[in-house]
């Protein structure tokens, strides 16, 4: 069987930086893209990245994307049906004779009770476990690159962070250092981390202060944090589903209430690098956090 590894949602914050990382190990990459069109830059990264269509609707997809595959990274969309879409793709690559699977789940998914994004994870996690598949599990915190992703446009035309998270700490993790976990799971010996489940942390807590501080530094311009009330938060995705927003809050709850903390050695343990800092990363994206000129 050929060393591919299957990477689905490979166009999002994890899924492009691990497809980066499989192709910098030389490992033959198929990129699961919901559009090819859209997933063309991935083809510019190396010759050894494929382009494959995944259309969870339609299973014919799934089945041209795993086969000749040896590994799977699963990363499942954010989307109502995400522990449906989980379990069928576990399903099928079971079916095509995948010999690894590695979910992108979430930190503290295995609390109980936890929260609704938790056992969303936790759910599919455990049709995972159950399926007789080689499988490893990646539990990261809140990504660094959220400050991007959705708080970006308020820092750069208004030089504040917007968060209902008081004085609590988190310890953010750069996708970055999620994708060196994951690179490294997937190109070891398959028995080396078959049942493992990792926590995936930044190398420290940090509190909006401490974020906006680090992109006050390297932009050069003042970035200041707002603690805004929940309901100040639930306004701003009023366009957003009800299931959405509501497990967002909750999740934001949990932030605040100071859950988010821990630190775990993991990204330096597997990949013999220190995990990169708030002030590392500021720096390396400063320049996504400037206006527009």
């Amino acid at each position: 069987m050929s060393h591919t590894v299957l990477v689905t949602g490979a166009t999002g914050t994890v899924g492009s930086e691990l497809v980066k990382e499989l192709a910098n190990r030389g490992l033959t990459v198929r990129a699961g893209v919901h559009s090819i069109i859209k997933g063309d830059r991935l083809k510019q990264l190396s010759p050894e990245v494929q382009l494959v269509e995944i259309d969870f609707a339609r299973p014919e997809t799934l089945h041209v994307a795993l086969t000749g595959v040896e590994r799977v990274f699963l990363i499942t969309p954010f989307t109502e049906d995400q522990v449906d879409v989980g379990k069928r793709l576990i399903d099928a690559a079971k079916q095509a004779g995948v010999q690894q699977l590695v979910k992108l789940s979430a930190a503290g998914a295995d609390a109980e009770p936890g929260i609704q994004l938790g056992r969303w994870h936790r759910e599919v996690e455990q049709h995972l476990e159950q399926s007789g598949l080689a499988y490893a599990i990646l539990r990261p915190n809140g990504f660094m690159q959220n400050f991007i992703n959705h708080s970006g446009d308020a820092i750069r035309q208004e030089g504040k962070l917007y968060l209902p998270l008081g004085e609590s700490k988190v310890s953010y993790v750069d996708a970055r250092d999620i994708a060196a976990v994951a690179g490294a799971v997937l190109s070891a010996p398959i028995a080396d981390h078959h049942g493992r489940a990792y926590t995936i942390t930044g190398p420290a807590a940090v509190g909006g202060a401490e974020v906006a501080a680090a992109l006050t530094q390297t932009t050069g311009r003042p970035v200041s944090y707002v603690d805004v009330s929940e309901e100040a938060a639930a306004q701003s995705m009023a366009a957003a589903p009800a299931w959405m927003r509501d497990s967002m809050l909750e999740l934001q709850r949990l932030y605040k209430a100071g859950h988010a903390a821990g630190v775990a050695p993991t990204v330096e343990q597997l990949t013999n690098c220190p995990a990169r800092s708030i002030n590392q990363f500021a720096q390396d994206f400063h320049q996504q956090f400037r206006p527009a000129s």
